[in-house]
């Protein structure tokens, strides 16, 4: 697992080896970054990281100029982890907070331009992330959510969604706020 890309480009991350995670595969983050990179001015979004595990996102993302970056998961290790290597790396756009995701998306109130969430692939609320992100009006308009899931899985049901983009066992979701609904 390495940063692709920004400042930190090259920079191979050891989390440690007891952590519940599956991080995304570096094919699939480059291929994502590279989307996003033509979506998106860096410099000037919110992301949410939800499940945000080793912080192998958010850390691109903090590398690449991201001024504002929140990381969400529940477990300690995981938040221990990623606090540790912003403080180490001096990323002070990375806040991350150890809650349940679907709790926090009930009490935020702050709205992103990106959405990422990589839950765990036997999660069972898999399919109402998207739908508890566009109840509580997360997303500004023009932004995207972006879930990754098994491949065989489709989230295709939901009413703002895109497409998927596949990468071996592994897919992104894309969704958008229908135009006019969600006002910044």
């Amino acid at each position: 697992m390495r940063i692709i890309g920004g400042k930190l480009k090259g920079l191979r991350l050891k989390p440690p080896a007891k952590l519940p995670v599956r991080p995304t595969t570096d094919v699939a983050k480059e291929a994502l970054f590279n989307i996003l990179f033509n979506q998106f001015d860096f410099e000037n979004i919110r992301v949410l990281d939800l499940f945000s595990g080793t912080g192998n996102i958010s850390m691109e993302f903090a590398s690449r100029g991201v001024p504002s970056i929140c990381s969400v998961d529940r477990d300690y290790g995981c938040y221990n982890y990623l606090k540790t290597l912003a403080k180490q790396y001096d990323l002070p756009a990375i806040k991350s907070f150890k809650a349940d995701v679907f709790k926090f998306l009930e009490s935020e109130k702050e709205k992103y331009d990106l959405i990422f969430a990589d839950p765990p692939y036997d999660l069972p609320q898999i399919n109402i992330i998207a739908s508890k992100i566009f109840d509580h009006h997360l997303l500004k308009t023009d932004g995207y959510l972006i879930i990754e899931h098994p491949s065989m899985k489709k989230l295709d049901n939901h009413p703002n969604y895109i497409e998927q983009r596949q990468y071996g066992s592994s897919s992104f979701s894309f969704f958008r706020e229908k135009q006019g609904k969600n006002e910044d």
